[in-house]
């Protein structure tokens, strides 16, 4: 597979009572495809969320967008542009960061949470230094991180609240 320039397509989700911000690397083909975040059908972002909050999984993108806003979640990622190939983290370069400031000016969020460590290594790298604000790497709920079971993530996953 041919590594490929792209940029990120998809809107942060927030507003001005989001008090978690949850980021991301880069969407995986499968959401850039659908055109919102987490879309794979393995991956567990969404049960994972869903169960935490004692609620059902949201389907739609309304519903998503709705679900993260009425829990005071704010969703984006790390990258803005990047070369990737498919959606492997190890493969990306080239990395131009989201203007994560700016979303932390418009919005109350008290703590910041990176979905896997390349989100976390890359926040720390290129964002960190301008927002001044620290973040929390949690375990990828990517299908290809098979070293998690679903018991085992939600545990981890649970200081969001």
């Amino acid at each position: 597979m041919e590594r490929k320039h792209l940029i990120h397509t998809i809107e942060p989700v927030f507003n001005q009572d989001s008090k978690v911000l949850l980021l991301g690397t880069f969407p995986s083909p499968k959401s850039r495809e659908f055109g919102f975040y987490y879309s794979h059908p393995r991956n567990r972002f969404w049960p994972i969320i869903a169960d935490l909050c004692s609620c059902n999984i949201p389907i739609t993108k309304d519903e998503k967008i709705q679900f993260l806003l009425t829990h005071k979640i704010a969703l984006w990622d790390v990258i803005e542009q990047c070369s990737i190939k498919g959606s492997s983290d190890a493969s990306i370069h080239d990395v131009k960061a989201s203007d994560i400031q700016t979303l932390l000016q418009q919005s109350p969020i008290e703590r910041i949470f990176a979905n896997g460590k390349t989100a976390g290594k890359l926040y720390e790298k290129w964002c960190e230094p301008f927002t001044c604000k620290s973040i929390t790497t949690l375990p990828s709920t990517s299908p290809a991180n098979a070293a998690y079971d679903m018991q085992r993530l939600l545990t981890l996953w649970s200081v969001i609240l």
